[in-house]
């Protein structure tokens, strides 16, 4: 059963008032396939551009992206981090020099609901941040692969296989 419709199948918050509030943790990931125009410019694990350095403010807009995960997604419960790290690290070249760039987002909270989103919308941010940054350089950048690794905290733990 869907726990954001209510027994008429309407959209409903999840009520969380009755449950215990938790350390949750959630870690998630995408990927950016960065094209070889734009990965040809991947210098220290970083790109230097007219906007200011391509990784660094990813990092930014995918923690502020994370902050605001409550604003953005219907229904989704408003949570004060207690943390939110991302990480950016790109890859070696493949044979036709395009370069596949990770990024870790990994939030955490004391909360009575996870992190989950948070962290997807981290990780989501990034990664969009870095496809405006790079497409004055071309437009064949692609996202893929945004997917939860981990969370714990509240009823279960859970890891990605």
């Amino acid at each position: 059963m869907l726990t954001h419709l209510d027994a008429q199948n309407r959209p409903t918050m999840v009520n969380v008032g009755g449950k215990a509030v938790t350390h949750r943790m959630a870690h998630a990931v995408a990927t950016v396939v960065l094209p070889p125009a734009l990965a040809a410019l991947v210098t220290g694990n970083e790109i230097q551009s007219k906007k200011g350095p391509l990784f660094q403010t990813a990092i930014l807009a995918g923690i502020m992206g994370a902050k605001k995960t409550g604003e953005l997604i219907p229904l989704c419960h408003p949570l004060p981090l207690d943390d939110c790290r991302i990480e950016i690290e790109a890859g070696r070249p493949d044979p036709t020099g395009a370069v596949e760039v990770t990024i870790h987002c990994h939030a955490s909270v004391h909360a009575r609901t996870g992190v989950e989103m948070e962290a997807l919308t981290g990780a989501t941010l990034a990664a969009l941040t870095l496809y405006d940054m790079g497409k004055a350089v071309s437009h064949g950048i692609v996202i893929k692969d945004i997917r939860l690794l981990e969370k714990t905290g509240g009823k279960r733990d859970w890891r990605a296989q």
